[in-house]
């Protein structure tokens, strides 16, 4: 399994989507040989679906990689199949979650990745659906969506954008207490918390943490301080917990 699971899509300054990782991106390419990307948009809301694969090809075409929209497929678990590796686009979780079911993607996408070893690439919402459930999503439920399970390539959860603020005269839970919360009622679990401009890397089943910008990953844990794993940090227990 080799698995991206980034934060966000861009940083500050950054004009291209991936900036900020494109290295570690040309390093699976080299790494895996694959060439072919099929592209899943299904989290984008305000955007266009095939604009956004203009902009991946952009930036994976200097790699001599060509990236196709799922969409523009007569038979989408064929193009999984055919496909050298996976992209999956930041967005709404819940939208993106549902629509995977829906078209009966998600035993595909396990065995694309879990089975056939095709590189996945993840951001944002296509980061949190790469966890057991997508319950540490940030996203609001804009579709009826009661399917919480998700693609379980990790066995704990994720929260992508995470960020460790207070905003004064804000009187709703922090990104914090809302973790809290979940971990009250799911005990068993713990939670990453990733910044942006940040990865969670699976590959061959040893889990690794880089930063763009130095900013640690946090971890949850029910009734328990959290802890800070910075950059390069052995967290490879995280991958031998029970699901």
């Amino acid at each position: 399994m080799d698995v991206m699971l980034f934060s966000n899509g861009k940083l500050p300054g950054n004009t291209q989507l991936l900036e900020f990782g494109l290295d570690w991106i040309e390093a699976m390419v080299k790494r895996t040989g694959a060439k072919n990307f099929v592209f899943i948009p299904y989290a984008m809301i305000r955007g266009d679906y095939q604009e956004r694969t203009e902009q991946l090809q952009a930036g994976l075409g200097k790699f001599g990689c060509k990236v196709t929209n799922i969409e523009s497929a007569d038979d989408q678990v064929k193009a999984l199949q055919e496909a050298d590796g996976i992209l999956v686009s930041g967005g709404n979780t819940w939208v993106l979650n549902k629509m995977l079911h829906d078209k009966g993607l998600v035993g595909p996408l396990r065995q694309a990745v879990l089975q056939q070893d095709k590189p996945y690439i993840g951001w944002s919402a296509g980061t949190n659906i790469a966890a057991p459930t997508m319950c540490t999503t940030n996203d609001m439920p804009i579709v009826s969506a009661a399917i919480l399970t998700s693609l379980n390539f990790v066995p704990f959860q994720i929260n992508p954008h995470y960020i460790e603020a207070t905003m004064e005269g804000h009187m709703g839970e922090t990104r914090d207490e809302r973790i809290e919360e979940y971990l009250l009622m799911n005990p068993h679990q713990v939670v990453a918390g990733i910044p942006e401009g940040t990865l969670l890397h699976i590959q061959d089943g040893k889990l690794s943490y880089s930063a763009a910008n130095g900013k640690p990953m946090k971890l949850f844990a029910n009734k328990q301080e959290p802890q800070y794993f910075e950059a390069g940090s052995d967290i490879q227990f995280l991958m031998e917990r029970g699901c």
